[in-house]
């Protein structure tokens, strides 16, 4: 049965975190986490901090061993997006999008 854990309003847009979601896409937890540890990225955090909570889900609902899980859907949907304004030449504004996105993980127990 699939445990999944969310993250919302991460601060970081959803183009960024999928470069990463796609590296540890269908990986074992242990893998991923070890794949997440070494990425300079911010967005690397905090797709580790929703793995680990994932698995933490699993281990404590349905009794899973950590070391048997494997992710088996990873997505980043966008969020609500902040519009700001920055000021330019001649009193003319531009408009600056501050994206977001939300993440999602869903782990189970890897099929032998």
């Amino acid at each position: 049965m699939p445990i999944s854990a969310t993250a919302k309003d991460t601060g970081i847009s959803a183009n960024k975190m999928r470069r990463i979601i796609d590296l540890v896409r269908g990986e074992k937890v242990e893998n991923a986490l070890h794949i997440l540890q070494f990425l300079p990225s911010p967005a690397a955090i905090k797709i580790a901090k929703v793995v680990k909570s994932a698995a933490a889900n699993a281990e404590n609902e349905l009794f899973l061993n950590s070391a048997d899980l494997r992710i088996v859907e990873i997505y980043a949907n966008d969020g609500p997006s902040l519009k700001r304004f920055r000021a330019r030449a001649r009193g003319r504004a531009n408009r600056i999008i501050k994206r977001n996105c939300h993440l999602t993980v869903v782990v189970d127990e890897q099929e032998i």
